[in-house]
């Protein structure tokens, strides 16, 4: 499913939406120029690692130092795959969130989750030593206050059949959830297979699903407080 847009109004442009999209297209197609050695050391110092969060010191970093690669990491893609996936529910989603918390604090909140997701991942995974790149963890964040944000939303999606695409309106309350569900059971399968010791290499299944129920909860908490419509 490829979400192309939403059908709920907004009250203002969403400007840090576009440049969190533009900046990781640029910080990509840096990515791309750059040789194939460097951007693997750019990748395992400012990519995250889990085991270097839980042993700094074997590492010979310090927690600062490590703390600052739960928001770098947010930055870098691993593909053009990666960047475009990410990228399209980032610009779909990313509106009516921003349109709700404001430029700043959605801002702040696009990198709470990504940290969200991460930590959820080193909970699962704390001898890992794969670096962890993309902003998934940020934009399931989305996701979840989407959801709870705007739940009566309808989700206008492309479809890939088998000799043409065909396309749809998907209420939000379906589409999220399914959503969801699908990272929750490959994060399922993923512990399987590394049977709760390290983690094989693939993607992080648990910072989504860790950064989708950290945007619902903080979602939920703004919604009480400022009594946001769940429509309009």
């Amino acid at each position: 499913m490829i979400p192309i847009r939403h059908t709920q109004p907004r009250h203002q442009a969403p400007v840090v939406t576009r440049i969190l999209v533009g900046a990781n297209f640029v910080i990509f197609v840096f990515q791309l120029l750059v040789s194939a050695p460097l951007i693997e050391r750019i990748i395992a110092t400012f990519g995250y690692i889990p085991s270097r969060l839980t042993s700094p010191e074997a590492w010979g970093y310090t927690i600062w130092e490590v703390s600052i690669t739960l928001v770098t990491s947010l930055f870098l893609h691993g593909g053009f795959v990666h960047l475009f996936g990410n990228m399209i529910y980032l610009w779909t989603f990313g509106d009516a969130v921003e349109d709700i918390l404001g430029h700043a604090r959605y801002f702040l909140f696009f990198v709470a989750c990504g940290v969200a997701g991460s930590l959820a991942h080193t909970v699962v995974f704390p001898l890992s030593t794969i670096p962890s790149i993309g902003a998934s963890g940020s934009i399931a964040g989305i996701l979840g206050a989407f959801l709870v944000l705007r739940p009566r939303a309808r989700i206008v999606t492309l479809f890939p059949l088998i000799v043409y695409w065909a396309m749809a309106e998907i209420p939000a309350a379906l589409f999220l959830p399914v959503w969801f569900l699908m990272q929750f059971f490959n994060g399922a399968a993923s512990l399987a297979a590394a049977r709760g010791t390290e983690e094989v290499a693939g993607v992080a299944w648990w910072a989504h699903v860790g950064g989708f129920l950290f945007g619902a909860a903080v979602a939920a908490v703004v919604k009480w407080r400022s009594r946001v419509p769940t429509s309009g």
